[in-house]
Order: C-alpha cells, then structure tokens, then sequence
C-alpha cells in the first residue's frame, strides 16, 4: 500500500469514527483483533459496541478495559478471597490481572482480612455488568480498486460469526460485480467524503443491509491459505462468547482516538467534522502523524504539539467518564496494602 493510500484510509478511518459516533449509542473503537483461534489473525478497523442493559453501570466502574482473567475469577463482591484460590489460570496471569483490576478500580484489597493472614485478599467493587448488546464490524476500503485481502477478510468474519454484523464501507460507486464478490451477509455502505473538506460532515449511504450472523453458535476460522485447500479451525460458541466480552472490553478501553498531533504548526485540532481531528493545513486533509509527519514532510514547521485532551473530547461526545466515581468501599488504609 502507497503511503498515500494510506493516509487516505486513516482519514477514512477517523472521520467515519467520528459519524459513527454521533450516530449511535455506545462505544465506537478501531484496530481491535477479532480472531479465537489464530489471535492476531484478523484484525477489525471500526467496532460499533451496543449498549445494553446495564451499560450505566459498566461506565460507573471504570474507564479502562477490565482483565478478563478479573472477569472470568471467583473473586466476587461478597467475602473477600485469598486471590490464588480465586483463579484458574497460570499464577503469572493471575497476578497480573490482581494488579491490573485493583489499579482500575474493578477489584479492592481487605487491608484487614490480609494484615490478619500475611496473604492478600481482594473482592470486586462491583459485579460484571451485562452492559453490551450487538457488536458490529466495519471494514474499511475507500478504493475497491484496490480490495487487497478483502474478499478473504469478509469471508472470514462470515464463517467465524463473532461479530453480530460485519459490514464493509467504502468511497468507490459500488457496482454489481462489486456486490457478487462480496459475501450477501456482509452490509454495504457508501461513505460521501464529499464535505471533508468543508464544515458538512459524512454521509452514509446504505447500499445493502447486513444480516445477522450466528454468534451463539460454533464459527469456523481460517486459519492458513493453500493453492487447492485451507487449513481451518473450528470454536466453540464458549470461545466465541468469551473472546466478544474481550473484545467489547478492548473497544471500551480504547475507543478511536488513539492517534497523536504533530509537532508542526500546520497542523491543528479541525472540528469540521464535529470531532478534534488532526488537519494538515499545508496538506490539506487529516493526517496520520505517525505515519507521515517529521522535517522530511516539506510543509513541516516546528513547533509544539496543539494543547488537545482526547480522553476530555470522548467524555464531551459519549456516555463514557474518564474518571468515574467508581463503587469502591472507602475504607480507611485500603491503598496502603501490597
């Protein structure tokens, strides 16, 4: 892929999070893995987490991704338990997922309970939520005159059924052909960029409604592409749903504004689109600062990084709380074990 290209599918990327946003409830996230069998496998360029019953209390929580070594333990909220009796994994996963949920706030040590036996005891602040509902898919490819993998990818989100839809958006005029190549349960949305440029946000067209994908059931995952065959795992609906809480979690912890501003004066916060994006004035569009920022780029002029708060944009556009008062137990000494 052209470093043009690139950079124009980020800028896809980021002003379609921005619309999807403004458009649904939830929790919009990007780049998050979305394989069982082979992790790393494939990875989804927008997730779209419904909210569901209990949504309000998952926010109440905390606002970063909880362990799901923490989920899955017998700690519960009652009686507070020696931690090691309370996992069934390695003690290294284990610990690190005490660490972890005690640092966000989803687990509190008993000072008391641990001074009295020399071992530490935890217990959840609060018990996991049912918060979320139907998870959606979005791949991105603003130029189907350059699919790449993408009939393999779709294929793969069909038969592997983790998400609830999947649906492919792009810019390009979507033709018949383009429609037979495509699986029939993936949806279809053209993307109009038309306004990026000016104060008029995106539009989305839906060209073809997806259909629901059976994510109670076992989903096949390709794993491994042969000239004549390819080689295929088989999960479990237990697998399945296990791997949809960790993605939900990721995408709550993460969200879609994981991107940087240069360190240019040509470039700057652009609420054009209803969102802080990173706009180039001298290039003209959002930028990828990562990717295509630096003294090589001939517009680049020094200078310090725009005064942005993303974390204080996604609490400004969204139910989610960057710092959320929690349901922790205010006991004197709490902090002060371990």
């Amino acid at each position: 892929m052209s470093s043009s290209a690139s950079a124009s599918e980020f800028a896809f990327e980021l002003e379609l999070c921005a619309r999807l946003e403004e458009r649904r409830a939830g929790v919009v996230a990007r780049q998050l893995g979305a394989a069982v069998a082979d992790p790393g496998g494939r990875v989804l360029d927008v997730i779209c987490v419904d909210p569901g019953p209990e949504f309000d209390d998952r926010v109440s929580i905390t606002s970063e991704a909880i362990p799901d070594a923490a989920i899955e333990s017998a700690v519960g909220t009652g009686q507070a338990r020696y931690w090691k009796d309370a996992f069934d994994c390695h003690p290294d996963r284990a610990r690190r997922a005490v660490e972890r949920a005690v640092e966000i706030d989803f687990f509190e040590r008993d000072p008391a309970k641990s001074a009295a036996s020399g071992r530490e005891y935890v217990r959840q602040v609060a018990r996991y939520p049912d918060w979320y509902d139907r998870i959606v898919g979005i791949e991105n490819k603003p130029d189907l005159g350059r699919p790449g993998d993408l009939e393999a990818q779709l294929r793969t989100d069909v038969s592997l059924a983790l998400v609830d839809e999947a649906v492919l958006a792009t810019e390009s005029y979507v033709t018949r052909a383009h429609l037979n190549r495509i699986p029939e349960e993936v949806g279809v949305w053209r993307v109009h960029r038309d306004g990026a440029d000016s104060d008029e946000p995106l539009e989305i067209e839906v060209i073809r409604d997806p259909e629901p994908l059976p994510v109670d059931e076992p989903g096949i995952e390709p794993l491994e592409f042969h000239p004549g065959r390819t080689d295929v795992g088989v999960v479990s609906a237990d697998a399945k749903a296990r791997t949809r809480r960790r993605l939900a979690e990721r995408a709550y912890g993460k969200g879609w504004r994981t991107y940087d501003f240069p360190e240019c004066a040509a470039c700057g916060p652009d609420d054009a689109s209803g969102a802080t994006l990173p706009r180039c004035a001298w290039k003209g569009r959002v930028v990828d600062a990562a990717a295509e920022c630096g003294p090589s780029c001939p517009g680049y002029e020094a200078a310090s990084a725009p005064d942005t708060d993303l974390e204080a944009e996604r609490e400004r556009r969204t139910a989610w709380e960057a710092d959320p008062s929690g349901k922790r137990r205010r006991q004197s000494g709490l902090d002060q074990f371990g």
